[in-house]
């Protein structure tokens, strides 16, 4: 970092407890340390923190491919249907695609996907205080989605 061979460090997502450990100088773990680094060096960082919302917030967890009931259908619907291309057929969903809608479960004449359900979630004080506190953090630009990462290179770095 301090050579200047980077332009920029990226951290998404960061836990309450990577942001926790930012905010007070912690380099205990490669993600802290790449940051603490970054800081030395003066490379921007975005972090993506996981607890950026007070109060509750209701959240999709991704849909499952069940495979003991998977039949290896051919071609496999449910993976032509899902708009994100998030099925590996025979195999998984995956995580990283999945946003939950659930039209694949529908398609799936086996009913071998379970829909993601939604779930709500408790910001502590302490993680929102955290994360507001990297916000005022000297080279550290906070994002509040990782959708935003594309953008943010396009219209600073590129």
């Amino acid at each position: 970092m301090s050579l200047g061979n980077y332009d920029l460090l990226i951290v998404s997502p960061a836990t309450a407890n990577t942001v926790a450990k930012i905010v007070y100088g912690i380099s205990d773990t490669l993600v802290t340390n790449a940051v603490a680094q970054a800081g030395k060096g003066r490379v921007p960082t975005l972090i993506v923190p996981v607890d950026i919302h007070s109060g509750d917030i209701d959240t999709v967890l991704p849909s499952k491919l069940e495979l003991s009931k998977c039949e290896n259908c051919n071609p496999c619907t449910s993976a032509q249907i899902c708009p994100e291309d998030a099925i590996i057929p025979y195999k998984e969903i995956s995580l990283l695609k999945c946003v939950g809608c659930g039209l694949c479960k529908n398609s799936c004449a086996y009913d071998a996907i379970s829909v993601g359900k939604i779930i709500q979630l408790h910001m502590r004080d302490i993680d929102i205080e955290n994360t507001n506190k990297l916000k005022e953090m000297d080279g550290i630009n906070v994002l509040e989605n990782p959708n935003q990462i594309i953008p943010y290179l396009q219209d600073n770095i590129l």
